[in-house]
């Protein structure tokens, strides 16, 4: 699409460099000798001026990522109650805490799990966080495998436990190992696995795939902080900076 888009932007911007080729082709449609030769005084224009075809790159790179950021901030405030507030997300740090941070996360996700400790001390440091889990199981099976059980593990009151257990999980995230992490935490396995069975998990994953598609997140982590919207990994002093802001009165 970006490059399609920067042909038709070439072709216009290279038209205005030759006023009577655009008149011509306003004027009439040109035959096919015209035709070659206006795309043989574009070719010489752009091969004199290579420089406009990263400037026409840009141009449009710095467009498509406003667009994006608008439809973005669009989705926050159209679908506000299911960011903030959909049952089957679970919460963590204060329920009741005067800012919301929302992740997006993936149990597969290197910089999820490099920023999970940071994440929840900063949470539990603040005292008045209320912090929202978006499970988004985008890395294959194993990840999707891995928020099923996590999510099944709401049923024995042992997510935020199981949550960080599997975030700190070192090697290959499996069945084997995941269901293993579960008994170490004192979860009943026979009882996850049959809970992870449950329909309104899968409902509240594909749920949370297309929430995601819809801020146009592409990977994670991607965190929420009040109305603002940070895909990628946060360090601390970031988040802080994003709670205060939150926590300040909108004018």
């Amino acid at each position: 699409m970006l490059f399609r888009n920067v042909a038709a932007l070439l072709f216009a911007g290279c038209l205005a460099a030759f006023p009577l080729a655009a008149q011509a082709q306003e004027e009439q449609p040109l035959n096919p000798k015209q035709q070659e030769a206006v795309k043989k005084l574009i070719h010489d224009y752009l091969m004199e001026n290579p420089s406009i075809i990263a400037d026409a790159i840009e141009v449009l790179r710095q467009k498509e990522e406003l667009a994006a950021e608008m439809d973005a901030k669009k989705t926050l405030a159209d679908r506000k109650d299911e960011i903030y507030n959909d049952p089957e997300s679970p919460v963590l740090g204060n329920p009741k805490g005067d800012v919301t941070v929302v992740e997006f996360f993936d149990y597969r996700c290197p910089y999820c799990k490099a920023s999970v400790d940071m994440l929840l001390d900063t949470v539990k440091s603040d005292g008045k966080v209320r912090l929202v889990m978006k499970e988004l199981p985008i890395l294959g099976p194993e990840s999707v495998m891995a928020s099923r059980a996590a999510m099944a593990a709401r049923n024995q009151k042992k997510y935020a436990e199981f949550h960080n257990a599997l975030m700190h999980l070192k090697g290959p995230l499996n069945e084997q190992s995941v269901m293993k992490t579960a008994a170490e935490i004192g979860l009943n396995v026979e009882k996850l696995k049959k809970d992870m069975q449950d329909d309104s998990i899968d409902a509240a994953l594909k749920n949370n795939m297309r929430l995601a598609h819809a801020l146009n997140l592409a990977g994670t982590p991607a965190f929420i902080v009040g109305d603002q919207l940070r895909p990628g990994a946060l360090d601390q002093s970031a988040l802080r900076q994003l709670i205060e802001l939150a926590r300040k009165p909108k004018s």
